[in-house]
């Protein structure tokens, strides 16, 4: 069988599950989109390596496993014990659990918030009018087939809606574990979160494994940052080196909002980031951070758009790749500045550390300009670890491990240095420096 007939077969085994995913308890209006999303995907198929959008990262291995789609299952499954491990120490938060795909409110921590807010899974919000309005409004399912696929299969995640001028004071954890001790298995997070007119919130999204075994996650995450917002958005993938994961991420920024996305990829097989920002109204400022440390035969491929569509908008974008052994990282970064969005700053940069001769990187910075009155800059460098400062290092009696690491360390500082959630910070820190001493 060759591989054009194994992937046509295996969309039909995706897409069997997705029909037999929908919920007889679901509204009309939610399987009317399911089943919508179904024909779109079918229509679409999986991408390959053929296609400019996918010709750095084969899905091949996401695609040969069999999985399982798991059911809710009772809460007394996780341990109190179990669940520490995933909490950020010290960190006072709004947390919601989520065991593979579906939240376990016994486990989830809600503090004190203003009138109005809403911190709750999906499948509570169906019949929310809020939800309803803007649900599978942000994302774009009829290009991305795994944006198709999440819309297809989900059946919870997170609905975060912050209503006008209020302020979260404590940030919002979206917590996803991922259980595969049954067999290889398949998850369908999906996130929608808004944040109304001149409110602020902190939402951090993080995923992680609870054993060693195979795991599939297409995540796809909608986020309507209204007029004056001020959102701060993390994305932690935190998994094992035998797990897959899609995470495509869809922002839509109105006039004067200020949005910084940061997502720092730790660990995995094969990770794919698709994130796109759409900026429809003036004075908006837009930051986008991201670091990967990969070892072994890691691949992840960052794919940003920020696409300014509207004038006297700054946008700023640095991300960081530190690459051992036979790993792959992928950078694409697209910048477009259309007719009417003059008086646009906008500034890309992708820095990359190869610490072995087998490992890789494709680093493809993009710019689209179609204004005239624009300050745009973007660049890309790929290079070795500082011999120089390496050999000071060395020369004050410290290891060559020990040197390299430190260095390493430095260099992903700028990112993880833009965290604004102290607490977050020191988390990340921590697992850097458990992942350099341990592979690097």
């Amino acid at each position: 069988m060759n591989t054009a007939t194994e992937t046509a077969g295996t969309k039909e085994k995706f897409i069997q599950q997705c029909e037999a995913s929908i919920l007889a308890e679901a509204p009309f209006y939610f399987n009317k989109i399911k089943k919508e999303a179904i024909q779109r995907f079918d229509q679409l198929g999986f991408p390959t390596t053929k296609m400019e959008y996918w010709k750095y990262t084969n899905i091949q291995p996401i695609l040969k496993p069999v999985y399982r789609m798991p059911e809710r299952i009772a809460s007394d499954k996780l341990t109190k014990e179990e669940l520490n491990k995933y909490f950020i120490a010290g960190f006072d938060a709004t947390v919601l659990v989520f065991y593979n795909g579906y939240l376990m409110k016994e486990h989830s921590h809600l503090n004190k918030l203003p009138d109005g807010v809403i911190i709750d899974a999906i499948s509570n919000q169906f019949n929310n009018p809020l939800f309803q309005q803007h649900y599978a409004q942000i994302a774009d399912d009829t290009k991305e087939a795994f944006t198709a696929l999440n819309t297809a299969s989900v059946n919870d995640g997170a609905f975060v809606f912050i209503p006008e001028n209020v302020i979260i004071p404590q940030a919002i954890h979206l917590l996803y574990l991922t259980d595969s001790s049954d067999g290889n298995t398949m998850t369908f997070p999906r996130n929608l979160i808004i944040a109304s007119k001149s409110s602020q919130v902190q939402i951090v999204e993080s995923y992680h494994s609870m054993n060693t075994n195979i795991s599939f996650t297409n995540a796809l995450t909608e986020i309507l940052a209204e007029e004056n917002c001020n959102l701060d958005y993390y994305k932690i993938q935190d998994e094992n080196n035998a797990s897959f994961q899609i995470n495509n991420t869809q922002i839509k920024q109105e006039k004067n909002a200020v949005v910084s996305s940061t997502t720092i990829t730790l660990d995995g097989a094969l990770v794919r980031n698709n994130l796109n920002f759409l900026i429809q109204g003036e004075g908006c400022e837009t930051h986008l951070y991201g670091l990967y440390l990969l070892n072994g035969k890691q691949h992840v491929d960052n794919h940003t758009l920020v696409d300014h569509a509207l004038p006297r908008c700054m946008s700023n974008e640095l991300y960081k790749g530190i690459m051992k052994e036979q790993s792959t990282g992928v950078f694409n970064g697209r910048i477009m500045v259309r007719k009417d969005a003059q008086k646009t700053n906008a500034f890309q940069s992708n820095k990359n550390i190869l610490l072995s001769d087998d490992a890789h990187v494709t680093a493809k910075p993009q710019l689209e300009i179609f204004a005239d009155d624009v300050k745009c800059s973007h660049g890309a460098t790929t290079g070795q670890l500082d011999q120089e400062a390496l050999f000071y290092l060395r020369s004050r009696g410290i290891t060559k491990e020990k040197a390299q690491a430190l260095l390493v360390h430095a260099f992903a500082s700028d990112v993880v240095d833009k965290v604004k959630i102290d607490k977050l910070k020191i988390n990340l820190l921590h697992l850097i420096s458990e992942q350099l001493n341990h592979h690097f």
